[in-house]
Parts: C-alpha cells; sequence; structure tokens
C-alpha cells in the first residue's frame, strides 16, 4: 500500500511541476493505461486500481452471479463481448472448478438464481428468448432442456434478472427489451402471466414471504410492485434515474434500489411501499454522477449495506442502523475494487465478501490480433470483512485512486504570472479563446496512425495508416503538438459516442453493447435512440445551453440513415444537409457542406462558440469489393480534417478558435502502450508549438473538461470534473501562422478488386451502421490490407 501512494503522489507531483511552471513546460511520460503487474492497474481515465483481498481471474465481463443456498459456491455469468460463460467458484478453495463456454450467438445475461433446495440454476439467455435451466450437484453444472418464451408474437422479450419462489414452484423473469415482467411455472413449463412494467425493467425481486415482486425498470425512473400471486400491478414507485439493482433486508423486509444515473440508494418500507429515504453515493459534496451503484449485499443481521459503485471502482459501506426511520442510514467507508464492480456477495456469517469485476485491471498492449472487445478479463475479489481503522484506510484508498483530491478544489495550480493563459483556471476567468470545433472520429489506435512520427511514444512496427496516407495528421501533430499519452475512456462505439459528448458511458450502455457487438440478439440504440442511455447532465449540447453557450451539431447523435438528430433536445441546432452515419457519402463532402455554413456564419459574424464535427469515414469499409480501399478511407477522412483545419486558420476566425480532434475509441487497431490509446490532436494559434510532445495523461474527458472551461461551462460527470485539463498543450504565447492543407499521397478513388486481401469475408460484413460488423474480424482485414502477410510484430514494453 506504501509503494502505491508513493507512486500516486510521485505523479500527483509530476502534474503540479507541470502547471506551476513554465505554460511551454511538457510532462514527464509518468504512467500509462493498464494492467501493472502487482495486482494493480491504472483506468483510461487515469484512476487507479487497487482491488482489496486475493484476486481471481474470471471471463468477460462478468455481470452477476449468485452464491448456492450452502454459501459453498458462487455461479458467475460472464456476459462479454467474446464467450460467454458459466463459471463455478470453490469459495473455500477460492477457485473455478467449472467453466461452461458460449458462442455467439449462443447467449447469456444478467441476472441467475438458484432454486431454493439449490438444485436448479436458471440463468437467462437474453437475445435466445429463453432461460438456462440446470442440474446442480457437488458444484458441478448440468444443462437441461431451457425454458422457451414463445409468447406467440415472435418478441424479442430479452429476459433478464430472475426470482424463484420460495416453494421452488414460480420463476419471475424481467423482461428487458418487452418492458413486461413474467411469471413461469417451472413444472410445466408454461408462461402463467405477463404484465407490462416500465420501460427496460433490470430486475424482478421477489420478496422473501413470497407476496410482492418488486421490478426496476432501468430505462426510466421507477419501479413497479405486483402481487406475486397473479402479477397484477398494485403500484409504480417514482425513485432516481435508472434504476437498476434491487434487495431485501433479511431482518426487517424493507427494499433497498439502486439508481445507476443519479448515484443513490432509494429505501422503500415495505408496509406503505413508498421511498421513506435517499442515501446519497456521491463521493464528496457537490459531485456530479459517475458514481453508478449496480449491485447490493447485505450483511446477515442486516445492519449492514454493501453497494458495488461501477463508476468508482469501489464498494460502499452503508450502516443501516436499525432500519427504520429517515436518518439512520449513512455510507461510513468505501473498499477499493478493480474495474466496474458488477456484483457484491456476503458470507454466511458475515465476515467475507465477494466482489465482482467486469473490467478487472483493464486492457494493456493489444497484440497477437487481439480485440479490445474481449481481450480484458474480468475478477474476482475475495474480501475480509474490514475493521472500522482498515475501512478508513481503504476509504482514503480509493479517494486516491479515483483523484478525488483533485475534483474537490475550485480550479487547477497554474503559475499566478501566466496572464490571459487560454485555459481559465476559475469560472472567473475569459479565455482569449472564444469559439471551439471538436471533431469525433472512428476507432483508430496511436500506434496505428502516429507510431512512425518519429518522437513521442511510438512503435512504426504497428503504423498502418503511417504519414504517406495520412500527411495532415503528421503535419498537424508536428506543426502543433503531439499528444502520445492520450486514451480514449471507451472501448467501442457504443460508449465512445457517450463518452466523447456526455464524459461517461452509463450502466445502461456498459452492460448492453456487448451482446450488440457480438449478434447476440441486442440492437444498436445508444446514440440518442434510447432515454436509457442518457447520463443526468446529458450531453455537451445540453450543457452548453445550460451555460448560455451557443452551438450547432454535424453528424454527431443522427438518426440512422437520416439527417436528424437522435436526441430531440438538439433541437434546431443542427445543419439537416449535413450526413449522418453513411461510409458511401465522402467525408469530403460533409466538410464542404460544413465549410459553407462556417462562411456563411464567417460572414454574419455569428460562429457558434461550440460545433460539433462528425468525420466517421476512417472506420473504413474493410476490403469489401467495391468500396474504397482502406487507405483510401483513412486518406480521405485526413484530406477532410486537413481542409477544415485550413479553412479555419484562413478566417478572421482562426485567432479566437480551438479545434479538438479525437477518435470516440481505439477499437480497430493494435497499440504496443494500450489497446485505449488513441490519436488526438489540439489545433489553435495558443498550441502551436512546433510539435513539442506533451506527454500528460490525458483521455477523452481531459478533452471535454479542457472545452468546458474554455467555453465557461461546468462538468457533466465526475470524470470530466475529475480530469487533467490539456495546461500542458497550451501557452498563452500564441502563434497565429495559418495551416496550409496538405494533398492525399494516396489515390481516393481507390477502390478495392475482388481479389483485395479477404475480401470474401469483408463482402460479409454490414457497414450500414456503427460497429455492426466482427471488429476483431476487421482489425485483421485492415492489417492484411495494408501490411500483407507481414506477421504481427512482437509489441515492445
Amino acid at each position: 500500500m506504501k509503494k502505491r501512494n508513493l507512486r500516486r503522489k510521485l505523479t500527483t507531483f509530476a502534474l503540479a511541476t507541470l502547471v506551476l511552471g513554465s505554460s511551454s513546460a511538457l510532462a514527464a511520460y509518468s504512467m500509462t493505461a493498464g494492467p501493472k503487474g502487482d495486482e494493480t492497474g491504472v483506468t483510461p481515465n487515469g484512476w487507479y486500481l487497487t482491488p482489496a483481498g486475493t484476486q481471481l481471474t474470471l471471463g468477460d465481463f462478468p455481470m452477476g452471479g449468485t452464491v448456492s443456498p450452502d454459501h459453498r459456491y458462487l455461479v458467475v455469468s460472464n456476459d462479454g463481448q467474446g464467450t460467454q460463460s458459466l463459471q463455478v467458484v470453490d469459495l473455500k478453495e477460492q477457485k473455478v472448478t467449472q467453466t461452461i463456454p458460449y458462442s455467439s450467438k449462443e447467449a447469456l445475461y444478467l441476472g441467475v438464481a438458484f432454486s431454493p433446495d439449490g438444485k436448479k440454476l436458471y440463468a437467462p439467455a437474453g437475445g435466445n428468448n429463453k432461460i438456462r435451466v440446470f442440474a446442480f450437484s457437488e458444484g458441478q453444472l448440468a444443462e437441461q432442456n431451457p425454458i422457451l418464451l414463445n409468447n406467440g408474437n415472435n418478441m424479442n422479450e430479452y429476459p433478464a434478472g430472475l426470482s424463484v419462489s420460495p416453494d421452488g414452484q414460480f420463476l419471475y423473469v424481467a423482461n428487458n427489451l418487452g418492458n413486461s415482467v413474467s411469471m413461469i411455472d417451472l413444472a410445466t413449463g408454461e408462461i402463467k402471466a405477463t404484465t407490462p412494467v416500465g420501460k427496460n425493467p433490470y430486475m424482478a425481486l421477489l420478496s422473501r414471504d413470497g407476496n410482492w415482486l418488486y421490478v426496476s425498470n432501468w430505462g426510466e425512473s421507477s419501479i413497479c410492485i405486483l402481487d406475486a400471486k397473479d402479477l397484477s400491478l398494485k403500484k409504480t414507485v417514482t425513485v432516481g434515474l435508472h434504476p437498476n439493482a434491487l434487495a431485501e433486508n433479511p431482518v426487517n423486509g424493507w427494499i433497498y434500489v439502486a439508481n445507476s444515473d443519479s448515484d443513490e440508494i432509494s429505501v422503500l418500507n415495505p408496509k406503505q411501499q413508498e421511498v421513506v429515504q435517499t442515501i446519497s453515493l456521491a463521493p464528496y459534496r457537490g459531485a456530479q454522477t459517475g458514481t453508478q451503484p449496480d449491485a447490493f449485499a447485505i450483511s446477515p443481521d442486516g445492519k449492514t449495506l454493501y453497494v458495488a459503485n461501477a463508476g468508482n471502482n469501489d464498494i460502499a459501506v452503508v450502516d443501516l442502523g436499525n432500519g427504520e426511520g429517515r436518518a439512520q442510514a449513512k455510507v461510513k467507508g468505501l473498499i477499493p475494487t478493480a474495474w466496474y464492480p458488477t456484483g457484491v456477495y456476503v458470507s454466511e456469517d458475515g465476515k467475507r465478501l465477494m466482489v465482482l469485476n467486469a473490467k478487472g485491471l483493464g486492457a494493456g498492449p493489444n497484440k497477437e490480433k487481439q480485440y479490445i472487445g474481449n481481450m480484458i478479463k474480468g475478477t474476482l475479489s475475495i474480501i475480509d470483512v474490514p475493521t472500522q481503522e482498515q475501512l478508513e484506510k481503504y476509504t482514503k484508498q480509493v479517494e486516491e485512486n479515483n483523484r478525488i483530491p483533485e475534483a474537490k478544489k475550485d480550479g487547477w495550480f497554474r503559475s499566478s504570472d501566466d496572464k490571459d493563459f487560454p485555459v481559465p483556471r476559475f469560472p472567473s476567468e475569459k479565455s482569449p479563446i472564444k469559439h471551439v470545433i471538436y471533431v469525433i472520429k472512428e476507432n483508430r489506435a496511436y500506434d496505428q496512425v502516429f507510431g512512425d512520427l518519429g518522437k513521442g511514444n511510438g512503435d512504426p512496427s504497428l503504423t498502418m495508416f503511417g504519414k504517406d496516407i495520412t500527411p495532415n495528421l503528421h503535419k498537424l501533430a508536428n506543426q502543433f503538438v503531439t499528444l502520445d499519452n492520450f486514451y480514449a475512456d471507451a472501448e467501442i462505439s457504443a460508449q465512445g459516442h457517450n463518452w466523447a459528448t456526455a464524459a461517461k458511458a452509463n450502466d445502461y450502455t456498459e452492460k448492453n453493447w456487448l451482446a450488440n457487438y457480438s449478434g447476440r440478439g441486442r440492437g444498436y440504440d445508444f446514440e440518442g435512440d434510447n432515454e436509457a442511455t442518457y447520463s443526468k447532465a446529458g450531453f455537451l449540447w445540453n450543457n452548453a445551453a445550460r451555460s448560455g453557450v451557443t452551438f450547432r451539431d454535424y453528424g454527431e447523435f443522427y438518426k440512422s440513415g437520416q439527417n436528424v438528430p437522435s436526441d430531440p433536445s438538439i433541437g434546431n441546432h443542427y445543419d439537416p444537409n449535413y450526413p449522418g452515419w453513411n461510409l458511401n457519402i465522402s467525408d469530403l463532402d460533409r466538410v464542404d457542406e460544413w465549410a459553407k455554413e462556417f462562411k456563411q456564419f464567417e460572414q454574419n459574424g455569428n460562429l457558434p462558440q461550440l460545433e460539433i464535427v462528425r468525420l466517421p469515414n476512417d472506420h473504413t469499409a474493410g476490403t469489401k469489393p467495391g468500396a474504397l480501399t482502406p487507405q483510401a478511407m483513412v486518406a480521405q477522412n485526413d484530406y477532410a480534417l486537413g481542409k477544415l483545419v485550413d479553412t479555419v486558420s484562413h478566417s478572421k476566425y482562426w485567432k479566437d478558435t480551438a479545434i479538438f480532434v479525437t477518435e470516440d475509441d481505439a477499437q480497430d487497431g493494435y497499440d504496443h502502450v494500450d489497446a485505449h490509446r488513441t490519436e488526438s490532436l489540439v489545433i489553435s494559434p495558443y498550441t502551436q508549438k512546433g510539435g513539442g510532445v506533451d506527454s500528460t495523461f490525458y483521455d477523452t474527458a481531459s478533452m471535454i473538461r479542457t472545452i468546458e472551461l474554455i467555453l465557461g461551462m461546468k462538468p457533466m460527470t465526475q470524470f470530466d470534473a475529475a480530469a487533467t485539463p490539456m495546461l500542458g498543450s497550451f501557452t498563452n504565447k500564441p502563434d497565429f501562422t495559418p495551416y496550409s492543407v496538405e494533398q492525399p499521397k494516396y489515390p481516393l478513388d481507390k477502390v478495392n478488386e475482388s481479389n483485395a486481401p479477404m475480401a470474401q469475408i469483408s463482402e460479409k460484413m454490414d457497414f450500414s451502421k456503427e460497429d455492426t460488423v466482427p471488429s476483431g474480424e476487421l482489425n485483421r482485414v485492415l492489417w492484411k490490407a495494408t501490411k500483407g502477410d507481414e506477421p504481427l510484430p512482437k509489441v515492445k514494453n
């Protein structure tokens, strides 16, 4: 622990040295994301992972589990993008004793449950629309005939959280996409009743007396209370935003509801069936959302509630007192976990906790043709319930891990003689930058583009779209500033566009992209199509509206196949002639359309303060015959960005504009540092520093925080509030030299022939929507198209 604390202090000192010194100083390459080899890690947003207890490696994204009635075993449901599985963990031996794998399109989903006698296990199969049934004996599962959810209308019910009646006769199922709950006769497999509830129900919790069924409506702000005998709806209760986990106190029957996007627990009195207390899980006073509670466990004596906080990577220990009255319950401490805890369980004697961590210690370098979507392994932490003294130490560790001291500060350290610095420290300060253009691209890793830059921490052996394909990206990095330690906070685009616009991906997004990306029967509803994905503070455009900042959207969060926003709160602040996602439309056409409006704004003197511009074609269409080659699509994207910067830099707005460029994620490429490291740029007279290398640890939230500080907007979540502003990339001595676009070196009209590498595989891929293709396979296609038969090199440390 001392070594970890020392490392944290050294990193904080490095940052302080950077910002307290000359504004042109560059930070040392002090830390990187990923596992560190000592059971610790660093998340892409720069938070440390120092999980308590002992660690056991599990499968791909453990989303939940259940302890056997005899408390000897924990059955874990791994519900990730790759091979899903059920794993049996012997809790005494602390080892996995059985793994039952399921390859796509076979599926699992959250919410497994044992029968009361422990002889049966039921596991929802998500998009397979069935409940898997297993016999369980001596720690071994044996799959039997499933229960089919065939309701005659071919609906995708998508079964989720389960409960079994105390007598073992009935199974209650939350139908996550059916917006309903079903009661199943386990003797016959017959659906006895189905009742509509709220949107995207997460869990169906049966009270211990078998009388009441509580259903959390993940897609809204309510729970439904039903009569368990006939599923008649008795009451709908308003709770916090996007409730997921439910738990019942074993002593007094009180019900606890985790509100995942308002970071609080609603406490229900079962007699009144009303909320009698709300417990905040905010890590500090005034904190924005981001804690993201998603699982509960209660001590056998009913006095302590353990809450898995997926966003904060900790377990909150809540003192419930006697459970009566409004002011009894309170958080008394925090226990550090690995990344994104999704389950917490307590031993029969109340002395030990078991914690599921969906993302373990992170990714690390992506090598050997790995795909970030399934290369991160989940873990199980086995932790002795801490004494009060140990809990206080754990709490301090969580605060250090999550950068809470920095998040509490009113401003950022900077020398007082840095007058007119372009990134304000306090809300009262004004930036000389008045306009921000924020460009979001698709899916490239750092080494894949900048490995051949000749400076910074790059590996040229992994470069696929180097200087001959991306002359403008390379020139921009050399003329302005090179960012070689910048990470996307997302693994893939479903999360990525939320992180890039809302500074977080919420629990609904984190747990549902996996099935969509692996072809397991779930649609893509992550870019404004479903309010279940909306964070409490909304998106950058909502933040701008609250802050009196004018804004305009070009292509971000547009409806599929339409040039219309999917989020109605964007209003009319968009260009209806700007194309959304369509790889058949050139990014050059997109920039031409943007330029028409820009020149009109320049003529009228009314350029919006914030413009969000989506340039998606560096995603590529693989080697699909007749489509542009991957090199041509990336070159087209590069030329389009170069033209955009050229246009701005030769306008009257150049003197007070900053252009921020990033990828939504780094999933379709290889990198020797970490699979999240991505290509990003900051372009402005105030970042024209001759291509100096800024190796400060930055992430997507850092870029958003810097934009917010420049435009006078408040942070939206804990992540942008705690993020390191990109101070090392800026100077208070601007250079107003314009940028001149570089002409393409690769033919922009070159198409894939029928004999292109892996053309037959690409032919079968669906590029009509974001990330609908198997991205791991696409990575291999792109490597083959750009590198031929060259084997993937060993990634250097």
